[in-house]
């Protein structure tokens, strides 16, 4: 009798706890945001490590970096662009897993690395061979676009290895488990930073390769991470690369959240297009100091989208399972946690100020133009928090048309004339950091009473 009296007792604490308990834990966000920062600032590690490493080639290294940082800007927009499909896949599987019907997900999984196998190589071949025109758009002329064409044409041949690793990444984070795609990340990263010293250098009978060595070692560190994702998939998920007889029916929702993205995706990197452009119009110093203080912000960017991930993962899985209270409170929690790391990642990069510019060239002019506008980027680092951590959840949520037309109304009534009166004033990369911390602000105020308005108790 007494010990079925005491199983009583705590089986109706257990179900007390689990009605009072309307928040989810730092250790159950943890969990997932913490792989998720790893894995998140491998990509950007890429970058800035082949930024550091070519900045120190003896011969044109202003070009060399100026070159990488054009190259590099429209890379990243492809992928961003073309990529939006991973949080898509990790919004439905989220959902389906929220409302225990995962299962109903696998074939969505192969289908999409399937189309994206396809764009991709689409994307490869025309960029390739117009190439010489894009980097003009830019501004780029002399051995700035020879050196940018020659390395964009290597990198680029990795567009179908980036995709499938997203669209993989995709539907572990859908699953709750980020902790492969950390493991594959930081594999990736250390192997490009390795190849990046050998092949770019030169050791013993391997020649400097120079700005085309950092293209191959990027190239191989993207298919190794491929490979890696496959066998993740394959091995250690519910998930194959079997694509079924028929069209999966969330096939098209998929779609369409992912055009939806894909529009503000546009937005968000004309924004980033017109910086590098005005910057490059400048001078090299310029664009090169611009190159240095962009990706340092998109390395802090990805850090951030730790939690954003946490956000999008979790809040798909609360809508799924319809529990509300539980998503104002993640907003909430995850807002406070990301403005703590952007806090932190402030004090760093302020303690680092000079130390920091020379990691990535000895170039007095490009370094005294770098120190004018970093602090622009620092002091952004909380307003950037809010807006990450509320986008990933908006994701999860399925919110594409909403962010869709936050962005747009972000880019082209805060970004753009902003940045138009700025170059009309000669303001050079102070307007153009103006112009991005009103771009923050306008989609961090729109997330925030967005949210409030829906789903504040």
């Amino acid at each position: 009798m007494l010990l079925k009296f005491i199983k009583k007792i705590t089986f109706a604490k257990n179900t007390l706890t689990q009605i009072m308990s309307n928040k989810i834990s730092l250790k159950e966000i943890n969990k997932i945001a913490l792989p998720s920062i790893l894995a998140g600032i491998a990509e950007p590690l890429i970058s800035l490590s082949d930024i550091a490493i070519v900045g120190n080639i003896p011969n044109n290294s202003t070009e060399v970096l100026a070159a990488v940082g054009i190259a590099g800007s429209f890379l990243s927009a492809l992928i961003w662009v073309l990529a939006q499909t991973k949080t898509a896949i990790s919004s439905l599987t989220s959902q389906n897993l929220g409302a225990g019907k995962v299962e109903n997900t696998k074939t969505l999984i192969s289908q999409t690395i399937f189309m994206n196998l396809i764009l991709s190589l689409i994307v490869y071949y025309v960029t390739s061979i117009f190439a010489v025109e894009i980097f003009k758009y830019y501004n780029a002329d002399g051995l700035v676009l020879n050196y940018a064409v020659s390395y964009f044409k290597i990198r680029a041949f990795g567009f179908p290895f980036t995709l499938i690793t997203f669209s993989i990444f995709g539907a572990l984070q859908g699953l709750q488990n980020t902790k492969y795609a950390m493991y594959i990340s930081i594999i990736g990263g250390l192997v490009n930073i390795s190849l990046d010293l050998l092949l770019v250098f030169g050791y013993k009978s391997i020649p400097a390769m120079g700005i085309e060595g950092a293209a191959y070692a990027s190239l191989v560190a993207q298919f190794l991470m491929m490979i890696m994702s496959i066998w993740v998939l394959t091995t250690k998920t519910q998930f194959s690369l079997k694509i079924g007889k028929q069209i999966h029916p969330e096939l098209g929702t998929l779609l369409k959240m992912s055009l939806n993205l894909f529009l503000r995706t546009v937005a968000l990197n004309y924004a980033i297009y017109l910086a590098n452009k005005y910057a490059t119009g400048y001078g090299a110093e310029y664009i090169a100091a611009q190159t240095i203080a962009m990706n340092i912000w998109l390395f802090s960017s990805f850090f951030i989208d730790g939690y954003a991930n946490a956000g999008n993962a979790i809040s798909g899985k609360l809508l799924g399972a319809k529990d509300y209270k539980k998503l104002w409170k993640l907003g909430v929690d995850l807002s406070k946690y990301a403005i703590l790391i952007s806090i932190i990642l402030g004090g760093v990069y302020a303690i680092g100020y000079t130390f920091i510019g020379k990691l990535f060239t000895s170039n007095t002019e490009v370094l005294n133009v770098f120190y004018s506008v970093f602090w622009m980027v620092i002091i952004m680092q909380p307003i950037n928090a809010i807006a990450f951590t509320f986008d990933g959840i908006f994701k999860g949520l399925g919110e594409a048309k909403y962010l869709r037309n936050l962005l747009l109304t972000a880019t082209f009534i805060g970004f753009a004339p902003t940045i138009f009166i700025a170059d009309f004033y000669e303001l050079k990369l102070h307007g153009i950091w103006i112009a991005f911390t009103v771009w923050m602000i306008i989609r961090s105020l729109g997330l925030i009473v967005k949210f409030r308005i829906k789903y504040m108790n």
